[in-house]
């Protein structure tokens, strides 16, 4: 295979940016096959931008088609697992977009399926996982570099979205049609990269606040605490009603402490001793020099790593994998199988707050179900899930 031929599912801001990196030629091994989108507008805008590429705008017929040798799905949530497994039924590569669905059973349907297909090439589209900075992280975290995990903090609250945002389309921000707020729509990366560096927790206690800054009826304010296996715990904070909002990721271990700024500069304090000796080893004398702010260089060593952030490079890196993956079997960044563990945590964090308790990781799948249907039909708008 020269080129994969990639078929574009919804051509919005982010099928629109995929597109015109394809169109200028800038992912090796791939081009566009064809697009669909259910929009006719959208088919007037790709008449006119990519003239030779064929159009549809029913999805199946697209798969059917004989353009395409993969797919990517920029779409409504929902649509994610369902389209993912059309794709693999048809033999045809599948990348699906963050989150890879809304709710772990129907997820865990396309992942089962894609796992009966493994000649097939399933990923799922987490950009962040080639951010250098986030790539770094985890191999300092894994290589023990700050010792065991005691406790992880994470506030991104750069999300800011005005009542305009939400207005621009009858799906945004219902329980229906979009399953959810800042937790499916604009945190999937952090849920995802957090798991995939410090692990999953075991237990989840959440207070999760709906429409609260916004005429809404999903969550816009998220405040979570996690217990992990090893005893650590972890605080997640985020929301989209903050204009001057904060990005800072802190872990704490035995042996120093990683602290991520704005995602662009990693802070490691590491320890001369680990805390654990520290704490069994030293005088009140030593202790009160600490207390005085004296003797820092006999205490820990700081290392600061600066990062750049290319706009546009994280997704192209993703196309460019998932394109090598086809062509000559390249290990993927993100298998499609990983995306159940950002939608599960985010499902925990919903439970939590729907029953007003904590949750245990894993948690009844079904009785989420439950509770989200109970959602989807107070709003009277969209047929319930199954």
């Amino acid at each position: 295979m020269k080129a994969v031929k990639l078929g574009i599912i919804g051509l919005g801001a982010e099928g629109g940016m995929y597109a015109g990196f394809l169109a200028e030629g800038k992912v090796n091994n791939m081009v566009i096959g064809a697009i669909c989108d259910i929009d006719p507008a959208k088919k007037a805008a790709a008449a006119e931008k990519y003239p030779n590429v064929p159009f549809y705008d029913n999805y199946l017929d697209m798969l059917e088609s004989g353009k395409v040798d993969a797919i990517v799905t920029c779409v409504p949530h929902y649509l994610h697992p369902e389209m993912g497994i059309a794709a693999l039924e048809r033999n045809i590569h599948a990348l699906v977009e963050k989150p890879a669905g809304v709710y772990t059973k129907q997820v865990q349907q396309l992942n089962d399926y894609a796992a009966s297909k493994p000649e097939l090439t399933f990923a799922i589209f987490f950009n962040q996982r080639t951010n250098p900075l986030y790539q770094k992280l985890k191999e300092l975290i894994d290589n023990g570099e700050i010792g065991e995990i005691r406790r992880t903090n994470w506030m991104i609250t750069t999300w800011w979205r005005p009542q305009g945002y939400y207005d621009q389309s009858a799906w945004r921000a219902t329980w229906g049609g979009e399953g959810g707020g800042v937790l499916v729509n604009q945190a999937p990366h952090q849920l995802d990269l957090l798991q995939w560096i410090c692990g999953m927790p075991s237990k989840v206690y959440s207070n999760v606040k709906y429409g609260y800054q916004r005429n809404i009826a999903v969550e816009d304010e998220v405040s979570a605490v996690f217990d992990y296996e090893n005893g650590a715990t972890g605080v997640f904070i985020t929301c989209t009603h903050d204009v001057l909002g904060t990005d800072r990721f802190e872990i704490l271990g035995e042996k120093g402490k990683i602290v991520v700024d704005d995602s662009k500069k990693i802070t490691i304090k590491r320890l001369v001793k680990p805390e654990s000796e520290m704490n069994a080893t030293m005088s009140m004398n030593d202790v009160m020099k600490i207390f005085m702010g004296q003797s820092d260089s006999n205490i820990y060593s700081e290392e600061v790593l600066e990062f750049e952030n290319v706009w546009g490079a994280q997704h192209m890196t993703v196309l460019e994998n998932f394109a090598a993956n086809i062509v000559d079997g390249t290990p993927l960044i993100a298998p499609g199988s990983d995306g159940i563990h950002g939608v599960r945590l985010a499902n925990a964090i919903h439970l939590s707050s729907f029953l007003g308790k904590k949750v245990e990781i894993p948690f009844d799948e079904e009785l989420y179900l439950v509770e989200l249907n109970k959602k989807i039909k107070e709003e009277n708008k969209y047929p319930t899930r199954s």
